[in-house]
């Protein structure tokens, strides 16, 4: 869009003592109220939406620097529609509208929007573009045993080859095996086939597309051409005509349709970020351009890995169940997925509603339990109550019971850090690198005693910081495009210097 811009000096009854902003492409034009001597900054807008929460998260540079302002949060969670858990995908877009109006009450019109979500997860659309199916959420039943028909077809050996990404039984691959199995005539109506960011860029713009790297989460792309592998699809009887051309991170996918400019009151860019919110938060790594880099997402999900240029599709990664998911330029995210920070959240909302995430933190690290439990069991993918799932997996065991928030926390925590450890020790292996350091990004980079117990069972000094990691990278991404930024090494530059890193050594 080019920006059309008329200041007019003079009061009015709606806007005294200002002026307006002209703005739109063409002949479509509508009108911003401006106050007079208000800043005049370049705003970019992302909109990070996780698991149980989203925000709207404002940048301008200021002598060099990213500075920050959250204009919207929001809840999100998995609800029960027919027996299954799925995303209330209305609900996040409209509050996707409100928080860009937020940004018009503001006076701060940004010059650019991008989201980012979790991976895997999709919708279908029809032959008129309406959504034909619910966002089936990543931890629904429905995958069970999907894997086993993917693997009458494909050997899991040969996949992995093939695609290069982590063996998760939620994986879309997978998914869209149920789908084929549960409901056929879905599969045969749709039209087109969207990742959940993909649709709300979509319902803004009119654009169909999907970005790389949430494409990659699919595994259904391959890693050498970095295209959806149609010759897969059509041996898993997946109907290839139904996926859009991947766009890389960047790419500006058009402006606001006329009807969203008349909802939220202004028009602007929207640029796909790093739409797998992993993707973005390893953009955000503040990592200097010759180092070579472990890094752990830490949130939700505990990402943890290393940048390659190459895929590592070997027998030894595969067995250590690495993932190659796509990054920024092209970069692979070889990293292995780590239950995380979902255990802490789930406890404490079980037993320890009325404290906050600092002082559970505070008052495991009080504690001298030594049981330990595999983050990474699928028993705590989605349980009942993960308090009872962590204290019957340490009887199983025969290891002392946790009982108490701080107990149950402190396992949690000393879990956690000793799966970090296992795997630093795993990626030197499988890339015959050293690694002097582990650099955290996310909100578990606020969690001093994970930090602490990081740095000890890795024998790394942890750099923690940013805690604003994925939103970051959503707007590193936006500024790149926009040429605010001048390259990856650049944004990695400027969020080194913007934000605190703490050290622990």
């Amino acid at each position: 869009m080019k920006r059309i811009r008329k200041n007019q000096r003079k009061s009015t009854a709606e806007n005294p003592g200002g002026y307006f902003e002209l703005c739109g492409t063409g002949k479509t034009f509508h009108r911003i109220l401006k106050k007079e001597g208000e800043d005049m900054a370049e705003y970019y807008l992302a909109i990070d939406i996780g698991a149980s929460s989203g925000r709207h998260i404002l940048t301008h540079l200021e002598d060099g620097k990213m500075v920050l302002q959250e204009i919207h949060r929001f809840p999100n969670g998995m609800t029960e529609k027919d027996g299954r858990k799925v995303w209330d995908i209305d609900h996040l877009f409209a509050e996707v509208q409100i928080g860009m109006k937020k940004c018009a009450e503001l006076g701060k019109i940004p010059v650019s929007v991008g989201i980012d979500t979790w991976a895997v997860d999709f919708v279908l659309l029809g032959k008129d573009g309406e959504r034909i199916t619910d966002a089936v959420a990543y931890r629904d039943s429905r995958t069970e045993g999907m894997d086993e028909k993917v693997y009458e077809i494909i050997p899991e050996t040969e996949l992995y080859a093939r695609t290069g990404i982590q063996k998760q039984k939620f994986n879309t691959i997978y998914q869209l095996m149920a789908m084929k199995e549960q409901e056929p005539e879905l599969l045969m109506q749709a039209k087109t086939f969207l990742m959940v960011p993909d649709y709300l860029h979509y319902l803004l713009t009119g654009v169909k597309a999907v970005e790389y790297t949430n494409a990659t989460s699919s595994q259904l792309v391959n890693p050498v051409t970095k295209q959806w592998d149609k010759d897969l699809m059509e041996m898993l009887g997946y109907p290839a005509e139904i996926f859009p051309e991947i766009k890389v991170p960047g790419t500006c996918l058009g402006e606001l349709t006329p009807e969203m400019q008349e909802k939220i009151g202004y028009n602007c860019k929207v640029i796909a970020p790093g739409t797998h919110d992993t993707a973005s938060a390893v953009l955000a790594v503040p990592a200097e351009a010759d180092e070579d880099t472990l890094y752990i997402s830490s949130g939700t999900w505990s990402l943890m890995g290393t940048e390659l240029m190459e895929a590592n599709c070997t027998p030894e990664a595969q067995k250590h169940n690495f993932t190659n998911e796509g990054g920024y330029n092209y970069r692979f995210r070889f990293l292995k997925n780590i239950m995380g920070l979902w255990m802490i959240q789930s406890v404490k909302k079980e037993i320890g509603a009325d404290l906050s995430f600092g002082e559970i933190c505070d008052q495991a690290s009080r504690e001298t339990i030594a049981s330990k439990v595999d983050c990474n069991d699928d028993r705590f993918l989605a349980p009942t109550n993960m308090t009872e799932e962590v204290q019957a997996a340490c009887r199983e065991s025969g290891q002392e019971v946790p009982v108490g928030i701080a107990q149950v926390a402190s396992v949690v925590y000393n879990s956690l850090a000793e799966c970090y450890g296992e795997t630093c020790r795993e990626i030197e292996s499988l890339t015959g690198k050293t690694y002097g350091k582990i650099r955290i990004v996310g909100g578990g980079a606020n969690a001093e005693y994970l930090n602490e117990l990081t740095a000890k069972a890795s024998g790394k000094a942890v750099y923690a910081g940013p805690t604003e990691g994925t939103a970051i990278g959503n707007l590193a991404a936006q500024m790149i495009s926009r040429g605010a930024l001048g390259s990856l090494e650049d944004a990695r530059a400027c969020i080194g210097k913007s934000f605190p890193i703490h050290i622990y050594q």
